[in-house]
């Protein structure tokens, strides 16, 4: 097995082990990014060099006897649209290649101090704003099972990246999918931590961003199997004093007692793909034969949840971002923010500020829902993964993914955890789950998905198609 094949728990314990060198970690996935991004266009700022000097510093250290992290010599990606020190914040933007960090984002700082290595930078579409990842600066990311599909946005090259093996361990965010519809798109482990788990913050951006994306977007990981999602959770949610809204709330241990699933399968009015509902019915078999009790249950105002996210996220759009990306962004990202606007009513400051009052009931009333039922098992969407560019074919195709995409939408405003777990296969193209806890109860989420993995395996890495 090439060390690019294995998880990063394991890569790194034969680094601990000298069985292998950083530098031959390290070299082993670039040599399986050479070899397979120029198909897929996953990796868009490959760092061979810096990576290389790095692992030669990772070797020095562990031969001189130095206390090392959970994640010593193993290879990572990043996304464009954080800080790295030296490299480019494009966040998918032409007119953003001159924005070069001067200094590392949180969850950059986190992964290296843990000892992880980026070895490239991930593409996402322009200004992180679509579930298809495309951009005029640097092109489209292919998903790796069939190239007529999306491979989810706006954390698509990450996702696409860790399912062929270029790094066990991917970076993305989350704001209203982000990590989860990619990783589901991909067929790989995607984890949306809570609000305020993971520090965020980029130097460069020079004003702070919108207040909604500051109380829906997250950082998380992505990767091939459970336990790798757990090592860099870990070391992403440490924390860091430049970001104000991290918690305090240390990983609680998993309750040994059976936990109550709630499981939903309908949205209302809106029929859900028969892939979706078989990958529900598969995991909720899989849930109860280890003692979890699984009833079907709906959870507070769905679509209104989902619906509050549109309205709330196009409100701080429209007055903090729209300006930018028209006259930075490309055609796509226009033609798909347009059709996202035409959703989403007009606020004005009392409308505004009694629809983020009505986030603090929902917000209530699924903190109650949580307490009956600790799991929720929902769609990640309610659809096999989009054709590609199915968000440029005008406003009726738009309220359609909007609809489909109402579980990421409801849990994302509301600040909750969500796992995106791979479900195998169907008609060449993966399936999955989306378990959803209480905030700060990822434990939860993470122990429910290694029943499901149990059966089927860590993700093996794909060619691509």
């Amino acid at each position: 097995m090439q060390l690019w094949q294995l998880e990063a728990a394991d890569l790194a314990q034969r680094i601990k082990a000298r069985e292998v060198s950083c530098v031959d970690a390290v070299r082993s996935s670039l040599a399986r990014l050479d070899a397979v991004n120029p198909q897929l266009n996953a990796v868009v700022d490959r760092c061979a060099d810096e990576a290389l000097g790095a692992a030669a510093q990772a070797d020095a250290a562990l031969a001189s006897g130095e206390a090392t992290g959970p994640l010593h010599g193993v290879p990572v990606t990043i996304k464009v649209n954080v800080d790295q020190r030296g490299h480019a914040t494009t966040n998918g933007v032409e007119a953003y290649r001159s924005v070069v960090a001067t200094q590392d984002s949180p969850v950059v700082a986190n992964l290296q101090r843990a000892g992880a290595i980026v070895v490239g930078r991930t593409n996402t579409p322009a200004f992180s704003m679509r579930w298809f990842t495309d951009n005029a600066a640097h092109g489209r990311t292919l998903n790796p099972h069939n190239a007529d599909v999306t491979p989810g946005g706006s954390s698509g090259g990450a996702a696409a990246a860790v399912a062929v093996g270029i790094g066990a361990i991917a970076h993305g965010n989350d704001q209203g999918g982000s990590i989860r519809y990619p990783a589901y798109a991909c067929g790989v482990y995607g984890l949306r931590p809570s609000f305020g788990r993971v520090p965020a913050f980029n130097p460069s951006g020079g004003s702070e961003r919108p207040m909604v994306v500051q109380l829906t977007s997250v950082q998380g990981p992505l990767a091939r199997s459970v336990r790798d999602l757990r090592l860099a959770f870990a070391a992403m949610a440490q924390r860091d004093v430049r970001d104000p809204w991290w918690a305090p709330a240390p990983l609680e241990a998993a309750s040994t007692e059976p936990v109550s699933v709630a499981l939903c399968t309908e949205l209302p009015g809106y029929a859900c793909d028969p892939e979706v509902a078989d990958a529900l019915q598969r995991a909720a078999r899989r849930l109860e034969s280890a003692g979890y009790r699984v009833e079907s249950a709906q959870p507070p105002r769905l679509r209104e949840a989902a619906d509050l996210w549109l309205s709330l996220t196009m409100a701080d759009s429209r007055l903090l971002v729209e300006e930018a990306l028209m006259r930075d962004g490309d055609d796509t990202i226009r033609q798909a923010y347009r059709a996202m606007d035409a959703h989403a009513p007009q606020f004005d400051t009392t409308s505004y500020m009694r629809a983020l009052a009505a986030r603090t009931g929902l917000m209530r009333e699924w903190a109650l829902f949580l307490q009956r039922h600790p799991l929720l098992l929902m769609p990640v969407s309610w659809r096999h993964p989009f054709p590609v560019d199915a968000d440029q074919r005008g406003s009726a195709a738009m309220r359609e993914i909007l609809d489909a995409q109402s579980p990421l939408l409801a849990t994302a405003i509301l600040g909750l955890p969500g796992l995106s777990v791979p479900m195998g296969l169907r008609h060449g193209l993966p399936t999955g789950v989306h378990l959803v806890s209480d905030r700060f109860r990822e434990d939860l989420c993470l122990a429910a998905a290694e029943v499901l993995e149990a059966e089927a395996g860590p993700v093996a890495v794909v060619d691509p198609a």
